[in-house]
């Protein structure tokens, strides 16, 4: 009995030194939950020079379409869990985390703007699919990651069936607080303390029964790499944000030409919604929806009607 009680004392200490050495162990514990409570599996890839992290799940009908998640800037393959446990079981869903973010391999001095990052995702699809060959592969993109995903459907359109954009960068939209931050040089979503983390997630949920909950000592942890990856963020930001690649999306809008989604958050304080508008000026066929209380992360505020909108835009037009 005494054996037993010191090697429960033994685990415990040995846990608390761990978060106190690593607090960002929390934040890894609480993502690998969720992506298990989600029904998804981890794997790695090496694609376009790089290590890839992606989850992803298997369990659809063989021959399913396959639905690949592409997240956005500041954010990772965890902000898609949502909508990833609505679709699992109807198609196939993989969710990467893109070079540079998240588990996924960063490269010092690497472009990771939307050119580049588009020729990756590519890359990224030809070997997925061509892995397990599905009918159709379905992009969704959110924020940066539409920007990217826009790019991909019009220069490859040979590997992408369906797009769907969600609150995408890419275009000039109408001017808010977080538009004129970046044109000025700052970067709105720097995190470097609890009161930054806080402003971070204010601009993003509209909901706050939808807003990620990081109690101490997780927030530390999360705080600390967000710090440590500061001038990474900005590096992105200049790219993307104020560099001359910054309406390449939208420019090469145009040349899309397949099923299209186009979903915004009614009250996004981060990509204004007349960007939506914008995208359909040069997408005349994509499909509108505008979801009321409703910020920049639609995906996880309000991800079943997210899901309907997605399982339309695939479903539409498809033999029964």
């Amino acid at each position: 009995m005494r054996f037993v009680a010191a090697a429960v004392l033994a685990a415990v200490l040995g846990a608390a030194a761990l978060v106190a050495s690593d607090p960002y162990a929390l934040v890894r514990a609480q993502f690998a939950r969720q992506r298990v409570a989600t029904g998804l599996d981890k794997a790695t890839v090496d694609v376009a020079g790089h290590r890839w992290v992606y989850a992803h799940a298997d369990d659809a009908p063989p021959g399913a379409p396959l639905v690949v998640m592409v997240h956005g800037f500041t954010g990772s393959k965890e902000n898609w869990y949502p909508l990833a446990e609505r679709l699992r079981d109807r198609y196939r869903v993989v969710v990467p985390d893109l070079p540079g973010w998240g588990e996924s391999q960063r490269i010092a001095g690497a472009d990771y703007g939307f050119g580049a990052q588009a020729e990756r995702v590519a890359a990224f699809i030809e070997r997925i699919a061509g892995d397990a060959p599905t009918g159709e592969v379905v992009l969704l993109g959110h924020s940066m990651g539409g920007g990217i995903a826009a790019l991909v459907a019009a220069r490859h359109w040979d590997l992408v069936d369906r797009i769907g954009l969600l609150d995408a960068a890419g275009v000039r939209f109408a001017d808010n607080r977080f538009g004129v931050d970046v044109l000025a040089g700052r970067n709105p979503f720097e995190v470097t303390d609890a009161a930054s983390l806080d402003a971070y997630l204010d601009v993003l949920f509209q909901r706050d029964d939808a807003r990620p909950w990081i109690p101490w000592p997780a927030s530390r942890g999360y705080i600390d790499r967000r710090r440590a990856q500061a001038s990474f963020e900005q590096d992105v930001l200049a790219r993307i944000g104020r560099g001359p690649e910054r309406f390449a999306p939208g420019d090469a809008a145009v040349g899309i030409r397949q099923p299209a989604l186009l979903l915004w958050g009614a009250q996004d304080r981060v990509i204004d919604p007349s960007a939506m508008g914008l995208y359909a000026q040069r997408m005349p066929h994509a499909t509108q929806v505008l979801i009321d209380d409703a910020g920049h992360m639609a995906l996880m505020e309000h991800p079943d009607a997210v899901a309907a909108a997605v399982t339309a835009l695939i479903e539409r037009g498809r033999p029964r």
